[in-house]
């Protein structure tokens, strides 16, 4: 039997990028033909694709890390290495992206829609790519960028158009069978579901999804039981129907006071999440009326909820008396919420948050007690892309830090000749005594 899981942590690493070729053309009455070393192929993205056929997150409970393969290096005759394939992560749709803060990275909920996790790293050019006029034959070539290496929770929201909540063994399951073709897990003795359900209902022209969340206990909002576990998917839907039983086994319940435990848990939650479960329209399915005290008890009940403004529908889905009226009920408030999306222009699909390119011109230099580090997209990247085993190697990465200006800003900072320089972070920095070029490439 297949577990659902809805939050894991993923682990996710780019692939390598191929490092570039250094070559040169030696062919019979050609001895020195020149550059002509292939340029590194691309390491591959780790990518998340909402796919309609998912609805669980349990790959990734049991397979937490992912890693791409990487790029091919370059080779001589001017032949790149081949790129990498990206490494395609299946994901139900409403998922969401957080990083380790527990921002919001990526929002999934159209079919089909992708987010990059951890991308690949760019190939090393060859000596050929390097080659210009003043530098007519290279003897090196540029390293591959290692792949991004990125930890992200992974947290599924699921997507419905109506949801309905209440008490264990209200009757939640059993109300979405008989409505759809859904088959969730029934029985006749007291139990929780362990899974939201999803069922599709058609109601005259309207179509619409119905998701049975599973049942809330008094204190879910504040971790007791599963509750907690599964509020979250009630956060997307439009529509909220209390389902109450009307001929609970214990005797000490009854629907009103239900609905009020419920509608507590969700405020609560409310407030915790800011997900405005209070502004959504509701509806109340009095359930069980098949039964002889089931019907005597809605029938008392539902003046009551009317009263507070609340439309009780009387329902049963043994004998499916009720469901027509319940199912048009839905129906004219998710057409009325669909409306006001139309009319305020919303789309159905969440906008991915993409981040700051990695081609930014900007750094920054810091003065340090040893010296001074240098901060930015493109001097870490330069650094992660030299071979410093060759001279002539390093003698490039000093001219395209002079020409981004980082020699510049080094002189205006009060840098002198000898001291200390970092490049990068302090966990994955490299350090070298600074001597001014005083010219560029």
């Amino acid at each position: 039997m297949t577990t659902f899981i809805d939050r894991v942590v993923l682990h996710a690493a780019g692939g390598h990028g191929g490092n570039g070729c250094s070559s040169i053309l030696r062919e019979k009455f050609k001895p020195l033909g020149g550059p002509d070393g292939g340029n590194g192929g691309r390491g591959g993205d780790v990518v998340l694709v909402v796919d309609p056929n998912v609805t669980t997150l349990l790959d990734y409970q049991h397979g937490p890390h992912r890693a791409a393969a990487s790029g091919r290096p370059g080779q001589g005759g001017h032949r790149n290495g081949a790129n990498a394939p990206d490494i395609l992560l299946p994901v139900p749709a409403g998922t969401q992206v957080l990083d380790d803060q527990g921002g919001l990275l990526a929002d999934l909920v159209a079919p089909g829609a992708q987010f990059v996790v951890a991308r690949g790293g760019r190939g090393g050019l060859g000596n050929a790519a390097l080659a210009s006029p003043r530098r007519k034959a290279p003897h090196f070539a540029l390293l591959g960028e290692p792949g991004e290496v990125r930890t992200v929770t992974l947290e599924l929201k699921t997507v419905a158009d109506v949801a309905l909540v209440g008490f264990p063994s209200a009757g939640k399951s059993s109300l979405i069978a008989a409505m759809s073709a859904a088959r969730p897990k029934i029985a006749d003795y007291p139990f929780t579901t362990l899974v939201p359900n999803l069922g599709v209902v058609t109601a005259g022209e309207t179509v619409f999804t119905v998701a049975d969340v599973p049942g809330l206990i008094p204190g879910a909002s504040a971790g007791r039981g599963l509750g907690l576990e599964f509020l979250r998917h009630v956060e997307r839907c439009s529509v909220l129907v209390h389902v109450l039983d009307c001929a609970a086994m214990e005797s000490d319940r009854d629907p009103v006071a239900d609905l009020d435990v419920i509608e507590a848990e969700l405020s609560a939650y409310d407030e915790l999440a800011s997900s405005g479960l209070l502004d959504r329209p509701r509806l109340v399915a009095l359930n069980k009326i098949d039964i002889p005290d089931g019907r005597v008890l809605a029938d008392m009940v539902q003046p009551l909820l009317e009263a507070r403004g609340i439309r009780a529908i009387g329902v049963s889905a043994v004998s499916h008396e009720g469901l027509a009226t319940l199912a048009y009920a839905m129906a004219e408030l998710v057409r009325e919420h669909r409306k006001q999306l139309a009319q305020a222009g919303a789309e159905p699909a969440r906008v991915i948050i993409t981040p700051r390119a990695v081609d930014a011109a900007t750094f920054t230099i810091e003065p340090t007690d040893d010296g001074y580090r240098v901060l930015g997209e493109r001097p870490e990247r330069w650094v992660r892309q030299t071979d410093f085993s060759n001279d002539e190697a390093v003698g490039y990465l000093a001219s395209r830090l002079a020409r981004l200006g980082v020699e510049a800003e080094l002189l205006r900072l009060g840098a002198t000749p000898g001291c200390a320089v970092i490049i990068g972070p302090s966990d994955d920095a490299v350090v070298f005594d600074w001597y001014p070029s005083g010219s560029g490439e």
